[in-house]
């Protein structure tokens, strides 16, 4: 799929769909170079007031459910009703998740995402496609979708030096385009169509006159403010031949409508489903003759501004901030930092800048793109009629000169064959009929007669359809850390015993999770099913699994730097909100890093990128990464996660608990992690000394059995030592419950030293020095260097602390704290270790060393816990 506006969206979720009931097993590659799908130049603006020019009802991207989208509005705005012309933004963000819940519907397709642009199509004589990126990659597909929209407004009209100013903006839907326009200076609108009345509405000011001018000077009329007394009937235009005929009888139409109806706008929209039919009955010469004497009178009537939008623009006239008249530019010169623009008939207007509002290009070969220059040349496509678009068949095939090659296109492409074929009505039809089509034919392409499934990034699965697509719903719970993996892992093993990542994979959720897995049984099974047969790479992740859970990490390594695209993999070497990895600091950065031509703009991989910038204090990028992961995924557990840590570590407490109560109430609702989430949210009350909140929060949100397994000693056992620690909890901790809750066993033989902290600082909470000794002494046994240098002299840390034995305590912690991030996790996690020095010495009575600590602790983050202890020093000194 080439593009990811609108039309390369909703062909994406039909392909997914359409694939998942063949039972294809598809990789569907969507490139587009803008960070989000379903933007495109139409729904990219986030300007409120930019809004759908048709109601939404009439807007769902899905042929099947009519109200898809004003049931989506509905969810979000419950007022919503029909008739609604919803912000544009809205409608991107709606396309997004539109295709969200194709890719979660999805069994062997799946979707990936490519943030590039293709710049060159090459045939091959098996009817695959060569795509060359810009970034210089490259790829085979077995079929092309070119959803690449209208292209940029066109220049010509523009003198050159005009072109050659910096007060022009060639495009206004260019990111960041009218940003530059100068304040307080008048601007010049070239083009007087629904471009001009947005960027109109949006850089109309109280100290500035906007200009717009066109050949004609027509402005879009406006839709009816309230629906017709009741639908209109077209009228049996079948007989009627010539333009001059089809224009009489329309013109009678719209008379008998207006008499009727008191509107002529029900006449105009009941041709809707007729105007293809009624294009194609033209000759030649006539649709030319339409182009050049009817075009604009057509279009500002068949293309209408919402009526809000059209009061703006009546109340921007009457108040002069807006003037519209008939004009065309001819010339344009420098005065000052101003632009002098002059007019045929010799008037002129000094502005700030001039905005090209003049439409689409729709000529292929004027558009100048790279990608359409190498199919026509290379005679993969040929101009649509008039020049406009791209030569079609029926189901939106290209016609070239290579017939066997599959490519289709839709939406502005297709202006030429259809005309009618830039709204959302036509597109999402067109859409169905692409999907269905390119389905068809790969279904007897020999190369997509595949024998075995596919995970979500192409790696085999030897395994059956019904067991893979259980394990690839249990890979995607995993990947967005959702609940629902150990269910499907089971379902996927039980309909294929002899699947070895299926029990490979469930071992390791019983090693790291706490999940009800005979974890020893598991691994057998998996060595037994890979020596039966199954692939290079499931032998390699069944051995690196085992090499795991017995305490390795070299095979895991190894089998990452043979396989960079197992996600699972490096999910589990990667110290995350999933698992505590085999990897900490500097060398899981690396790792990371090198990762990245392997997943392009992968929205899973962008949340763990995300992590790495976070931990390397490159706060601004961190952000960014996941605000482009939540635009793909809003349930990105890992996105979400690395964000909460931004928030925690640049001290921004208030909005980051605003921000994660929000999420956890949209979305948390899914998340296998969810306590963690609210771990986070109660840091952020502990940071700011709203210690009944966390009470509160621990209550409702973390205390057993709300929470239970892995995560009541990594969340709940662990915030309650932070209370201890912070004095946020008068009286005794109900730290008890919280190891009745965990895993059985891990108290006393946690698998990894992530969950020896977590165990030890819940034993502590319970005041059980006894058992930190037992747990220090297995640890001290251990085959892992991390347990024996670790974890044991942190339980004897910790031992001294709950004894109140400073002297002992003291000098132990002191020394952990470089130690610490070979235990996995998070800063925000192992901080429980320096809180806890922080502690013993103010219960010491080392009052200047606590000081220079807190001093320290401020400088990196800002805390109003922090800053209130570092006043009660100065006050106790």
């Amino acid at each position: 799929m080439i593009g990811a506006g609108a039309a390369g969206t909703m062909t994406a979720a039909r392909l997914l769909d359409a694939a998942a009931t063949a039972r294809l097993p598809l990789e569907v590659v969507l490139i587009d170079p803008a960070a989000e799908n379903g933007r495109g130049p139409a729904y990219s603006t986030t300007d409120t007031r930019h809004l759908l020019n048709v109601p939404a009802e009439r807007m769902s991207a899905d042929p099947g459910r009519p109200e898809d989208f004003l049931d989506w509005l509905r969810d979000r705005e419950p007022a919503t009703a029909p008739g609604t012309f919803a912000p544009r933004a809205h409608y991107g963000a709606y396309l997004a998740d539109h295709l969200r819940q194709s890719v979660r519907r999805a069994a062997d397709t799946r979707l990936r995402r490519l943030r590039d642009r293709a710049v060159h199509a090459e045939a091959r004589p098996d009817g695959r496609v060569t795509l060359r990126l810009a970034s210089g990659g490259g790829l085979t597909a077995e079929a092309v979708v070119l959803a690449t929209g209208a292209h940029a407004p066109g220049t010509d009209w523009a003198p050159e030096e005009l072109r050659d100013s910096p007060r022009f903006v060639a495009d206004p839907w260019a990111p960041g385009a009218l940003a530059d326009v100068p304040e307080g200076a008048d601007v010049l609108l070239v083009g007087t169509g629904l471009t001009m009345a947005d960027v109109a509405v949006t850089l109309e000011r109280p100290d500035r006159t906007v200009h717009a001018v066109s050949r004609n000077g027509l402005l879009p009329q406006e839709h009816a403010p309230a629906p017709a007394a009741g639908p209109v009937t077209a009228p049996d235009l079948t007989g009627v031949t010539g333009l001059p005929a089809l224009r009489a009888a329309v013109l009678r139409h719209v008379a008998r409508t207006r008499r009727t109806h008191g509107d002529w706008r029900p006449a105009l929209d009941s041709l809707r489903p007729l105007t293809t039919t009624l294009w194609r009955q033209l000759t030649a010469g006539d649709r030319a003759r339409f182009l050049g004497e009817d075009l604009r009178l057509w279009e500002v009537h068949r293309h209408r501004m919402p009526a809000a939008v059209a009061a703006r623009i009546a109340e921007a006239r009457r108040g002069g901030r807006l003037a519209v008249r008939a004009a065309e530019v001819t010339a344009a010169k420098p005065d000052g930092d101003l632009l002098r623009v002059e007019f045929a008939g010799g008037d002129a207007v000094t502005v700030g800048a001039v905005v090209n509002c003049t439409g689409p290009r729709n000529d292929a070969r004027a558009a100048r793109d790279p990608l359409l220059g190498s199919l026509l040349d290379g005679d993969l496509a040929r101009p649509g009629p008039h020049g406009l678009g791209l030569g079609t068949g029926p189901d939106g095939r290209l016609r070239g000169g290579r017939p066997g090659t599959r490519m289709w296109t839709l939406g502005a492409p297709r202006r030429g064959e259809l005309w009618e074929t830039t709204a959302v009505p036509e597109i999402r039809t067109q859409a169905a009929a692409v999907a269905a089509a390119v389905v068809e034919a790969l279904g007897t392409a020999p190369a997509t007669r595949r024998s075995t499934p596919t995970d979500r990034y192409g790696l085999r699965l030897t395994t059956t359809l019904d067991a893979a697509a259980a394990y690839n719903r249990a890979l995607d719970s995993i990947l967005r850390v959702t609940c629902g993996a150990e269910e499907n892992l089971k379902e996927a093993v039980a309909a294929d015993p002899g699947f070895a990542l299926g029990h490979a994979t469930l071992a390791l959720l019983g090693h790291e999770w706490g999940a009800d897995v005979d974890v020893p049984a598991a691994l057998a099974a998996a060595g037994e099913a890979a020596a039966r047969g199954c692939d290079a790479r499931e032998r390699s992740f069944v051995a690196a699994a085992a090499s795991a859970v017995a305490g390795g990490s070299s095979a895991l390594l190894r089998h990452i730097d043979d396989h960079p695209r197992d996600a699972l993999a490096v999910s589990l070497a990667v110290p995350t909100i999933a698992f505590g990895g085999v990897t900490c600091g500097e060398q899981t950065w690396d790792l990371v890093e090198r990762l990245a031509p392997a997943y392009g703009d992968d929205w899973w991989y962008q949340g763990q990128l995300a992590f790495v910038r976070q931990e390397q204090e490159r706060w601004d990028e961190a952000e960014e990464l996941t605000v482009r992961a939540l635009a793909a995924e809003p349930g990105s557990g890992h996105a979400v996660h690395a964000r909460t840590h931004v928030f925690y570590e640049t001290g921004r407490h208030t909005e980051g608990l605003a921000w994660i109560d929000r999420w956890i109430d949209a979305e948390g609702r899914r998340a296998n992690n969810r306590a963690h989430f609210s771990w986070h949210a109660a840091l952020h009350e502990l940071a700011t000394g709203d210690t009944d909140a966390v009470r509160a929060r621990y209550l409702t949100q973390l205390a057993p059995p709300t929470v239970t397994g892995a995560r009541a000693l990594v969340d709940s056992g662990a915030l309650l030592w932070r209370c201890r620690m912070t004095g946020a909890w008068d009286g005794p901790l109900p730290a008890e419950a919280v190891l009745a809750g965990a895993p059985e066993g891990w108290r006393t033989e946690p698998p990894t030293p992530f969950a020896a902290l977590h165990a030890a600082v819940t034993l502590a909470a319970a005041g059980d020095g006894a058992a930190l000794l037992r747990l220090r002494a297995r640890a001290g046994a251990h085959g892992d260097p991390v347990f024996r240098d670790v974890v044991a002299p942190l339980c004897a840390a910790l031992s001294a602390v709950v004894d109140e034995d400073w002297a002992a305590a003291l000098p132990a912690l002191r020394a952990l704290l470089p130690l610490v991030p070979a235990l996995g996790g998070s800063a925000a996690q192992r901080d429980v270790v320096e809180e806890t020095l922080l502690f013993a010495l103010v219960s010491a009575g080392r009052h200047e060393e606590a000081a220079a600590l807190l001093d320290a602790r401020l400088d990196r983050r800002p805390s109003p816990l922090d800053r209130l202890r570092r006043g009660s020093l100065r006050t106790a000194s």
